[in-house]
């Protein structure tokens, strides 16, 4: 049987405040509670067939009788409520300590071994939002030819340049220098560049980003390509895992262009996993306080869903979840430690199940293990598929 599974990460659609939200300055926080309130209701009729309305009592999408699809909410383990430790979980590898942060900036020794081994000053060092920084020193960047350094509240090391000013190959040529550096203590999650165009006053980001993670170890993905399957990344998955157990990867700018790549890969792709992150909700609208915006991505998406929806094989089985939250009502821009939703599609399986709490995202690579039927050699998670799973 040519079974596929296929997970779509909803970046940072969070369904409430984990038990230890406080620790993180996230007491209180729903990302998508807050967002459906902020803006008189969601419209997501395909996100509501499948069960989304039983999991929380979200404006405007109804808890229904009958749903199409298991549903239930995930706790993560891993210590923190980045990308990184959120999309690790969900194949295996449990995070016990979080990744380091840098509230004050990074200290003075990394950023002088970082500025000597790229031969030039850097700008910034601080915690600040993306666009933000650039507008208070694109100009200066542009008479100096430093790069921008920043943080925020993840686990990430970034680097901002203009692309007319630093080329990209050098850009990230810097990446990759800071990524062998920041290793032991400061073992950051990701080196980010962030390549940018336009004049002061009228800065914009481009596409061209690329995130630098630290190697995984084996997780669930090297056990599929392991088996003789496929994994096949969408957006910004094989950056995630460093490239690894992916047999191909499709990068993509939006969620638009993700849907689209997710589509095609549907009509051609054999055995195995089709892992896609869609970036848009964290990116550009959670990180810049944005809940009108945030809410018109959830609609797009429910609207592309059930394009999906229709794409699938009588093998296949759909997951839909996130990997932390960013509550785009909440003080701040940073992500916020939250619960995230499940849904769980396919022809051939159960419909209206309760998944109820799960304790860690590992129940999802554990699941798909045993739906593809591979060796999931010993890693965590605990496996839910007799819970969806057909008897007959």
């Amino acid at each position: 049987m040519a079974r596929r599974v296929i997970i779509i990460v909803l970046d940072s659609v969070g369904i409430g405040a984990l038990p230890d939200a406080d620790i993180f300055g996230d007491e209180g926080c729903n990302t998508l509670v807050h967002t459906a309130r902020a803006v008189g209701g969601l419209r997501l009729p395909n996100l509501q067939s499948l069960g989304l309305g039983n999991i929380a009592s979200i404006e405007g999408v109804s808890e229904i009788a009958h749903p199409q699809g298991a549903y239930g909410k995930m706790a993560e383990r891993s210590g923190g409520k980045d990308t990184t430790s959120g999309h690790w979980e969900m194949m295996g590898l449990v995070q016990q300590q979080a990744f380091p942060t840098y509230p004050n900036g990074f200290p003075a020794e990394v950023i002088e071994e970082f500025e000597n081994k790229i031969g030039r000053k850097t700008l910034g060092n601080t915690v600040a939002s993306g666009t933000v920084i650039i507008e208070e020193l694109g100009r200066e960047h542009m008479d100096t030819g430093y790069p921008i350094v920043y943080t925020s509240a993840d686990s990430v090391f970034q680097i901002a340049a203009h692309e007319e000013v630093i080329p990209l190959d050098e850009l990230y040529g810097m990446c990759i220098i800071a990524r062998e550096m920041l290793t032991g203590k400061h073992r950051v999650g990701r080196v980010i560049a962030r390549p940018f165009i336009g004049q002061p006053g009228s800065f914009t980001r481009t596409a061209h980003r690329h995130d630098y993670s630290l190697e995984p170890g084996n997780n669930i993905m090297d056990c599929i390509i392991e088996a003789g399957q496929q994994v096949i990344a969408i957006g910004k998955i094989a950056d995630i895992f460093a490239g690894h157990g992916v047999s191909v990867s499709y990068p993509t700018a939006s969620n638009r262009e993700g849907m689209e790549r997710l589509e095609k890969a549907l009509a051609t792709a054999g055995p195995g996993l089709i892992y896609a992150n869609l970036v848009d909700f964290d990116q550009s609208f959670g990180h810049r306080n944005d809940p009108d915006g945030y809410a018109r991505a959830l609609e797009e998406f429910d609207q592309g869903l059930s394009r999906i929806i229709e794409r699938l094989r009588p093998e296949d089985c759909l997951m839909i979840t996130a990997d932390h939250g960013c509550d785009p009502t909440m003080p701040g821009t940073d992500h916020t430690r939250e619960y995230v939703p499940f849904l769980a599609y396919g022809p051939q399986l159960k419909a209206g199940v309760d998944l109820g709490t799960r304790t860690s995202f590992a129940d999802i690579g554990a699941t798909l293990a045993d739906y593809l039927g591979i060796d999931p050699h010993g890693l965590p998670g605990e496996s839910f598929l007799k819970l969806i799973k057909e008897t007959n």
